[in-house]
């Protein structure tokens, strides 16, 4: 049976999101083709209409995943005033619920050890998804030049991804959700303390 452009079109796209969850939730090597093209109502030998290889269902499915989150925290800043979006991202990705579906949350936290070793084409495709989460964070910060804001926006990314993982090799107990606070504490005081603590430099100067 022949099909239109339009149904290859929706079920490639249904494929690669399936994948995406089922790679965040049990990692880039814990998923069969096989697994991937049953769960989207296919055979194992429809496989190769759609992807030349593995590796290409992988960068397509990550790649769906950072996009999802970055347009999600592209929303949450247009409904949030400027100088409280950073903090509400921060606030909305460092949260149990989070902790908690690994299949429909960030990619980093859950795939980014594992892409470390993957092919060159698969890191370089990566990165540059992690180059645009950087960016769009560093967005987020007003009132700060722009290499200093990217700079911001990558060690407060780097922190909240660890506590993501950390919190997550803890459990769902008081223990992981202590890890949560700390992280979230650690991004947001930090982002603080620039304006504060040149405020002190100054008056201490002057005496």
């Amino acid at each position: 049976m022949r099909y239109s452009k339009e149904h290859k079109a929706e079920t490639h796209a249904r494929i690669v999101k399936n994948a995406s969850v089922r790679l965040r939730e049990h990692g880039a090597h814990g998923v069969g083709v096989a697994d991937l093209m049953k769960d989207a109502g296919l055979t194992h030998g429809g496989f190769y209409a759609h992807f030349d290889s593995r590796e290409a269902l992988v960068v397509e499915a990550f790649v769906h995943a950072m996009d999802r989150s970055t347009e999600r925290w592209r929303k949450k800043a247009e409904l949030t005033p400027p100088e409280k979006r950073f903090a509400t991202i921060v606030e909305s990705y460092l949260t149990p619920v989070h902790r908690d579906d690994p299949g429909h949350g960030c990619a980093v936290p859950t795939l980014a050890a594992e892409i470390a070793r993957e092919s060159p084409k698969t890191r370089k495709a990566f990165a540059a998804k992690l180059d645009e989460m950087i960016d769009m964070l560093a967005d987020q910060i007003p009132d700060v030049p722009r290499k200093a804001a990217r700079k911001q926006a990558m060690s407060s990314l780097a922190t909240m991804m660890g506590t993501m993982v950390l919190a997550r090799v803890a459990g769902t107990g008081e223990f992981s959700d202590e890890i949560l606070t700390a992280g979230r504490d650690a991004v947001l005081d930090r982002r603080a303390a620039p304006k504060s603590g040149g405020k002190k430099v100054r008056k201490s100067a002057t005496k």
